[in-house]
């Protein structure tokens, strides 16, 4: 539907005024005028009439980039009708915001394709498009507005700054490693022969040990401890820079760990629990998780969670002056646990090793100083 603008607004306005004054007045020269304009805004909505007729498609890519790197749409404009289509103004939806592209005239059969830089400021997941189309008569007097095409999703990913682990990978070999009763089982590492139990399989039996014995016994398979990270990212602040670069440092970390083959973890005040293997397909999911993370968790919700795990590395990123007597009523189930607070100029109370830092290159420096020297 044609609009008039503001300019075909205050001319159809004047123009009403000037032919009521002179048909009241008798005078020809303002009716003549009157008359003039309302025809030159009547033809602007007439020409609009004809709605814009094309087709929209649009690339994203790459569709996952870090905070700050660069990111492009490719948008491309077909005209799909039998009539040349006039030049418009076209404006794209990126996340909050609004970019223009000039769309030149199309013949009928043809395309135009327009290549844009999108904003990668801010930390999210930013829906690109739909397109506006927008054409205006030579006049600027009139307006028509057409919203079509499909949608993408550009992931801004928070920023992922080089760590050093105390480990990486793997044991060489299955049974290397100690274990513990959180061990997974199962697997056909040998690790003891040990009596039998309602539950057990039955092709376990070890029948020498049984002759021996008397009593029905079992062979123990027990997976070693494999290297892990579990990082806790306390949400019950306000949202601002210093909680971004509480992000970047959760994403360094966990990014490093599962591309170095640990399993890691992900934890939130405000609920999220996300466990997950090692390899590329893991970083993605926990970079996805903490691309649309958000600050203002309730004050009173827990900073750990419950739960049984234990072993590997616990690190707890937090702002300001956060109460971390929970991780340090938790710190011997880890072989190592770590508190990293940015924007505290004195350590909090606690039995645990707490890294005070400024930002995230900081505190990942002095991360990588302390715990994987």
């Amino acid at each position: 539907m044609t609009r008039p603008t503001a300019r075909g607004t205050g001319l159809a306005v004047t123009s009403v005024a000037l032919l009521a004054t002179g048909l009241a007045g008798g005078w020809p020269l303002p009716r003549a005028l009157g008359a003039a304009g309302l025809l030159a805004v009547l033809g602007a909505l007439l020409a609009g009439a004809r709605r814009v007729r094309v087709s929209v498609s649009r690339d994203v890519y790459p569709d996952r980039v870090g905070r700050g790197r660069p990111a492009f749409a490719q948008l491309r404009v077909r005209n799909a009708g039998s009539r040349r289509q006039s030049p418009f103004t076209a404006g794209d939806r990126v996340g909050a915001g609004t970019r223009e592209v000039r769309v030149r005239a199309l013949p009928p059969g043809t395309e135009s394709v327009q290549h844009y830089e999108l904003p990668t400021e801010v930390r999210g997941r930013h829906q690109v498009g739909p397109l506006t189309l927008e054409r205006r008569d030579p006049l600027g007097l009139g307006r028509v507005r057409l919203t079509t095409g499909d949608t993408a999703t550009l992931w801004v990913h928070p920023t992922v700054r080089p760590v050093r682990l105390p480990v990486g990978g793997h044991p060489r070999h299955h049974h290397e490693g100690v274990t513990t009763e959180l061990s997974p089982h199962g697997s056909h590492d040998l690790r003891d022969v040990r009596e039998y139990v309602p539950g057990d399989e039955v092709r376990h039996l070890h029948w020498r040990a049984t002759a021996r014995t008397g009593r029905l016994m079992v062979r123990d398979f027990v997976d070693p401890e494999q290297p892990r990270l579990t990082v806790v990212l306390d949400t019950r602040c306000p949202p601002g820079p210093l909680f971004e670069e509480a992000v970047d440092v959760a994403a360094s970390l966990l990014a490093a760990a599962a591309a170095a083959g640990q399993r890691c973890r992900l934890v939130t005040s405000g609920g999220v629990d996300v466990a997950t293997p090692s390899g590329p397909q893991a970083v993605r999911r926990l970079l996805d998780e903490l691309c649309v993370l958000t600050a203002g968790a309730p004050p009173d919700a827990p900073l750990l969670p419950e739960s049984r795990d234990r072993g590997g590395i616990l690190t707890v990123v937090a702002t300001g002056a956060p109460d971390l007597a929970p991780v340090a009523a938790v710190r011997l189930r880890y072989a190592s646990t770590v508190a990293v607070v940015l924007g505290s100029s004195a350590p909090p109370a606690g039995a645990i090793r707490v890294l005070l830092a400024p930002d995230a290159v900081t505190a990942l420096r002095r991360w990588t100083e302390v715990v994987a020297s």
